[in-house]
């Protein structure tokens, strides 16, 4: 069975936001509610990029840890998806999520909240599939109709890249060699840190008990 993931390629992101236009487009989302919304990093200096965000549908999702309804849960592709008839809005899930993914619509009196919304990767919810009830809830069920996410295939440069995850994980691989370059790809170095020169030794570690 595929299990779904999203990729967004830094280097091809030009913060166009056509992702962002077409998620509230397609699934009628709630003013002051942003699915997805695309992050700059170091803007209008050399070297920006620009990154776009939303529910990662993570393997082990915190979001799904601190629910204290269990309103969450997994389908089959590995879709994280959540019943907002059994959501309470207490705003765990936000505080969990590493990516900010859950939307709170509506605040009322003394800090209320309503139910929480988010990115479903364009699977709707639990209700009968491309039923009315579905769509109000949880916007268009895409996958039901064989059809990838909206904001996936509305990115013009294919900067995002949602679907089965290994299918992305090659598609990603084949960018990078043709590219050329693989320690220079924006991030390798605060994840992997930076790649020693030719014919210098990397620095030795301490020895035990010495002052640094």
């Amino acid at each position: 069975m595929a299990r779904m993931k999203f990729l967004c390629d830094a280097e091809r992101c030009i913060e166009c936001n056509g992702c962002v236009t077409a998620c509230k487009q397609e699934h009628d989302v709630p003013w002051g509610v942003n699915r997805r919304r695309v992050v700059t990093i170091n803007d209008g200096v050399p070297g920006e990029r620009s990154v776009s965000v939303a529910c990662m549908h993570c393997s082990d999702a915190p979001c799904m840890a601190v629910c204290p309804v269990d309103c969450f849960y997994r389908t089959e592709e590995g879709v994280v998806l959540h019943d907002k008839d059994l959501c309470i809005g207490c705003g765990y899930c936000f505080y969990a999520c590493p990516f900010g993914a859950p939307q709170f619509p509506q605040a009322g009196a003394f800090g209320v909240r309503g139910k929480m919304d988010k990115c479903t990767f364009c699977a709707g919810g639990p209700e009968k599939n491309g039923s009315d009830e579905e769509f109000v809830k949880y916007g268009r069920n895409r996958l039901s109709e064989g059809k990838l996410p909206v904001c996936a295939e509305m990115c013009a440069t294919k900067a995002l890249l949602g679907g089965d995850g290994e299918v992305l994980a090659d598609i990603y691989r084949q960018r990078v060699l043709s590219r050329g370059k693989g320690g220079d790809v924006w991030g390798w170095a605060t994840a992997y840190g930076l790649p020693t020169p030719a014919g210098k030794q990397p620095p030795a570690a301490p020895a035990q008990g010495a002052k640094s």
